[in-house]
Order: structure tokens, then sequence, then C-alpha cells
């Protein structure tokens, strides 16, 4: 078994208050991702070091790049829609649980096929039995729940070979393997794959190229890497209590790129972790995996 190794190379001070979502572009080759709670869009460019940021017309849970970049696809709070950076302009696809008082729309990944996968979180309880779902959107946006009676679903990846998806529902404490039909984007029955400890909740995760899970574990301050067959094999600590999402990027794809979140964390708290909702930047010696892009149909792609 290979020995991981890693670096801090980078600190981005963004000071986000829940960041999420991080991506690598490799078409700009820049870094984006998502402040939830103050409903920004980021992208840095680490050749030039700019940092920009587009306001959301709502929060934002997750997004997907499209085969190109004239638009988005994003989960916002209350739905799915295209999302025009330039114009600001957004068309709503789905909005499977606007009606659920206290409930949006959070973590969610392309799959190798192309399909944009988003769950949801119960962010404020209105009745005892209130939940939310995972959902699937397919190549011809028809919108498909998977997974029913979440609380906050999160950590969506998927092995190498798309034979495996992985899943959380965070306060469980486990991420979950689903036998995974690439062809038809079936689940099958869930494994427990691993359990975190405690008070410490899985986040956002994501596969190398060797199958290796890397968990963002909110309440660790750290990050978590299992073997494919679950065999926790290096810890990554942090400055930050509340690491949120994991992704890799840059010169081929080395970067280990982690967001994280001040939300919760009273006043001795922040000055005990000034680098709380800030971006970090790990060189590693491992090696990602290109993030999917949705995939519409033709007809989709030509309108």
């Amino acid at each position: 078994m290979r020995t991981i190794k890693y670096q801090l190379l980078d600190i981005i001070p963004c000071r986000n208050v829940l960041g999420e979502g991080v991506q690598w572009n490799d078409q700009d080759n820049a870094i984006w991702w998502t402040d939830i709670q103050s409903a920004k869009l980021y992208r840095y460019h680490p050749d030039s070091r700019q940092l920009s940021q587009w306001d959301a017309p709502e929060r934002i849970g997750c997004f997907a790049f499209m085969q190109d970049d004239s638009r988005l696809l994003v989960a916002f709070a209350s739905g799915i829609a295209w999302w025009d950076l330039q114009t600001g302009q957004y068309e709503w696809i789905a909005r499977p649980e606007a009606d659920v008082r206290g409930n949006r729309l959070n973590d969610g990944r392309v799959d190798r096929q192309g399909r944009f996968w988003v769950g949801g979180i119960v962010e404020v309880r209105e009745t005892a039995e209130q939940t939310t779902g995972l959902y699937c959107l397919d190549h011809d946006l028809q919108l498909k729940r998977q997974l029913t009676g979440l609380t906050i679903s999160n950590g969506l990846c998927w092995s190498p070979d798309s034979s495996a998806m992985f899943h959380a529902d965070s306060p469980s404490g486990n991420i979950d393997r689903y036998p995974f039909d690439a062809a038809t984007g079936t689940l099958g029955s869930p494994q427990v794959f691993v359990s975190t400890a405690s008070g410490i909740e899985p986040d956002g995760a994501c596969v190398d190229a060797e199958g290796n899970l890397w968990s963002a574990q909110w309440g660790s301050g750290s990050v978590q890497v299992y073997t494919p067959e679950g065999q926790m094999i290096t810890r990554i600590e942090l400055p930050v209590s509340q690491p949120t999402c994991v992704a890799f990027g840059g010169p081929g794809l080395s970067w280990l790129m982690v967001t994280s979140a001040r939300k919760g964390l009273d006043e001795a708290q922040q000055q005990l972790q000034p680098e709380a909702g800030n971006l970090f930047i790990f060189q590693t010696n491992a090696r990602g995996l290109p993030e999917c892009r949705f995939r519409g149909s033709e007809k989709l792609m030509n309108i």
C-alpha cells in the first residue's frame, strides 16, 4: 500500500460562513466553490491569484459544469436551475422540495455518465417526521428520487469504475456504499463503508484514481482517507474544526482542495481558529479523477 504524502500549499482567505461544493474546472484551470450561507459563488485562478465572486439569487447547495462554461447547472436552496453568470438569468428545471418548509437542497455531484445527483437537508425541523431525499437529474432533465428518509445528504462520489456510489446521511455518522448500475443509475442495497467517531459527521467526499475515498469530517478538524475496503490510511490535520468538502485539481490533479466553515463557531472559537471559512490547497502524491460535467441529450444541448 502506497504511503500518502501531503503538504499545505496555500490558504485562500475567503472567510466563508459555510464553504462547500469545491470543484476544479479543467477548462479555465480554476477552483470553484460556494459559500452556502452567503449565497455566493467563488472562482479562484491559482496562476494569477485572482479571486472572483458572484451573488446568487438563492443559496447554492452545489453546482455542475456543462460541456461548455456558458452556464451552470445549480442546485439552489429551493430547486435545480440553469444559471447564466454573464446575464444573471436563471431558469428552473425542478423544485422537488420547495413546498417542504425547513428543507433546502444541499450536496451533489455529477456521476461519470453525466447525470446530476443532489440531496437535501432538513435545515429547520418543522415536524418530527420531516425528512429529505436524494435525487438524480438524468440526461433528459427528468428528476427521480433515489433515496428517502434522510436528514443531511452528503458525501456523494463514485468508485473509479462506477460500480459503487458512496453517500452519507451526516448525522448517522456512516458513509454507506451502494452497488451502482452505471447504465441506469440504479442503486443496490447499501452497506456501511465506514463509521465516524461520536460527534463527528462525514461531509463532502471524493475518490482518487486508486479508489481511495477522501472524506472531510465536520467536527474532527481533518480529512480522512480510506482504502477501497474502508481502512483508514491517512489523516490530514487542518487548523479548523469544520472542513466541509474536498476535491482534486491542479497539475496532474494532485492538489487536494478543502473548503471549511465558520458557521456555529462563537467568538472565542473563531479567535482560536482564525483560518475557519478559508479554502485550503494541499500538494499530495495522489492523483484525482477529472470532475464530471452534466451531459444532456443532443436535443437539450441545442436549446
